[in-house]
């Protein structure tokens, strides 16, 4: 299947340090680069500490070459805190799509948002927090609409270790199933396909 044509989509995905972010970062890049074939930029920014300091992972895609690789107003922001809603919402542009930990995110800018509780459902459902970055890779997958869900769990089995493969693949799977009973792309993404209409972005 031939990918869908991108001009520029920007990304990012914010949060603290221990939730991972970066790793989140790379292994959606590089799903959408080596599996899907578009040109990706990746940066990163670290907090003042491993844990509990700011983190943050840009990617832009492009289906033609990237003339700048970072970010400038984002398509779609992922918050994982309410410190990085707070400091990145700013920077969507119109008709961008914010999606926020519904459990730590309990205030937003606005009212227009998507939200899962990623970091609830890793707890109940995997039992490893580490995973949760996972969970969210997974609802990023059926979120998107230039994504493939084979081509980016392939992407995870490239970058996991055999031995925490199995559970992190529980965790994608988690991901993309509850974003599949709460969201609606062509909605999230509506004013896309017709400029003219009004946003149509979801609000939970």
């Amino acid at each position: 299947m031939k990918p869908m044509e991108l001009h520029r989509f920007e990304i990012r995905l914010s949060g603290t340090g221990g939730q991972g972010i970066i790793t989140l970062g790379r292994i959606l890049g590089s799903g959408l680069a080596l599996g899907h074939g578009y040109n990706v930029t990746q940066t990163q920014s670290y907090g003042p500490e491993a844990r509990g300091g700011a983190s943050r992972s840009d990617l832009v895609i492009s289906s033609q070459a990237i003339s700048y690789p970072k970010t400038e107003s984002v398509d779609l922001l992922v918050a994982l805190s309410q410190e990085a809603c707070y400091a990145y919402y700013r920077y969507i542009k119109p008709g961008g799509v914010l999606l926020v930990d519904t459990g730590l995110v309990r205030q937003t800018p606005s009212n227009v948002f998507l939200g899962l509780p990623f970091t609830d459902l890793t707890m109940k459902k995997i039992k490893v927090p580490q995973a949760m970055n996972v969970v969210v890779l997974g609802a990023l997958t059926w979120l998107l609409p230039f994504a493939e869900q084979k081509i980016m769990k392939q992407a995870l089995r490239d970058s996991m270790p055999p031995k925490i493969l199995d559970t992190n693949l529980k965790a994608f799977q988690l991901g993309y199933s509850e974003a599949k009973k709460r969201f609606d792309p062509h909605e999230a993404w509506g004013k896309k396909e017709n400029e003219d209409e009004a946003d149509e972005r979801i609000v939970l």
